[in-house]
């Protein structure tokens, strides 16, 4: 009885070791537009990177600075001939280049951040920033004395222009006289020309600068005018200590274990991930001593309310600048017209073109 009951518990850690040895290794590359020193969008990512990569079993590999457009197809065929198991690109302007290389290898899987086209081994994500940007845009309009605020932004695409209309109607629900003045650089990582856009910006009397760029260039702007600044993608401290005063953030890392999980798990399936501050995905970094504390306890009482459901950024009404009503009131916009947003809201100076 004794050596029976021995024989069954080898047998039952024999099997436990084999289930352990057999869990599939995850092999995952990721794709970026600028590079990962950069503080901004490629830095976010790549800081999820190095969490998954101490998981069990998983490798990963990355190529920095690659341009959108054909050059980014080479690199992702590269990868997906590498046999890869799970391959992210990063940047809205790698999506037909990989929607054309996933076609051609069925059998590993593509994840397309920020786009909307997708097929049976790709799929797309991104996170609602626009709720942090929100947040965001209630320091700037607390803190604004010109009641001018800048935003230096990349290009005129709907992830943008959503964030610039967030970031508005933040400002504006503390600020109702406040405007928000565009310049675009038609670039995602370029801190000259960014950080020059800032100061045509502050030419014009704008005191609180923000921005949908990679560098931190014109949060070096806004210090070295002595006004204030709204960093993006991580805490952008370091670079304007008397200037930055908050940050639309990215945590990458609950999204990406998931994606790890799912494969591993031969549970995954193509979809379209849009997550929130709920989520962890999307947050703001923590608030300056110069922000008043009851802006602060402001800003995080309407975080928990974003958190909970019980306010939406985009709730009727809302108005374009020419004064039309594009979400009525009591209303809050749908998915697919955040997604597809191609106009500013009142308040926003500038042009979507």
């Amino acid at each position: 009885m004794f050596k029976r009951a021995i024989f069954v518990i080898m047998a039952l850690f024999m099997t436990a070791g084999l289930s352990f040895a057999s869990e599939k290794e995850i092999k995952a590359g990721f794709i970026y537009v600028s590079p990962v020193g950069d503080a901004g969008w490629s830095y976010a990512h790549d800081k999820a990177r190095i969490e998954i990569e101490k998981l069990e079993g998983v490798t990963t590999s990355y190529v920095e600075s690659v341009a959108e457009g054909p050059d980014s197809e080479r690199v992702i065929l590269n990868m997906a001939r590498k046999n890869f198991d799970l391959i992210f690109a990063t940047s809205f302007g790698y999506m037909d280049s990989m929607l054309k290389v996933a076609d051609k290898f069925p059998k590993i899987i593509f994840m397309h951040c920020s786009g909307f086209k997708s097929s049976a081994n790709m799929g797309n994500y991104f996170g609602r920033m626009y709720q942090a940007r929100y947040l965001s845009g209630i320091v700037a309009g607390s803190m604004t004395k010109t009641k001018i605020l800048g935003y230096v932004a990349a290009f005129p695409i709907p992830e943008v222009i959503r964030g610039i209309n967030a970031f508005a109607l933040g400002a504006q629900s503390v600020n109702p006289d406040v405007k928000v003045r565009v310049v675009w650089t038609k670039t995602w990582y370029d801190p000259a020309t960014e950080k020059e856009a800032a100061k045509s910006l502050l030419d014009i009397g704008a005191d609180v600068i923000a921005q949908h760029q990679d560098s931190p260039g014109p949060q070096e702007a806004a210090q070295e005018k002595g006004v204030y600044s709204i960093g993006y993608n991580s805490d952008m401290t370091s670079f304007a200590p008397k200037a930055h005063l908050v940050a639309p953030i990215w945590n990458w890392t609950p999204f990406y274990k998931e994606m790890v999980d799912q494969v591993r798990k031969g549970t995954w399936k193509t979809n379209s991930y849009w997550y929130g501050i709920d989520k962890g995905i999307v947050d703001i970094s923590p608030m300056s001593n110069m922000v008043p504390d009851e802006t602060k306890a402001l800003v995080m009482a309407k975080k928990a309310d974003i958190i909970s459901g019980s306010f939406v950024p985009f709730t009727g009404p809302v108005k374009d600048q020419t004064g039309k009503i594009r979400i009525p009131e009591g209303r809050a916009a749908e998915d697919q017209e955040l997604l597809g947003m191609d106009w500013f809201v009142e308040g926003v100076v500038g042009t979507t073109k």
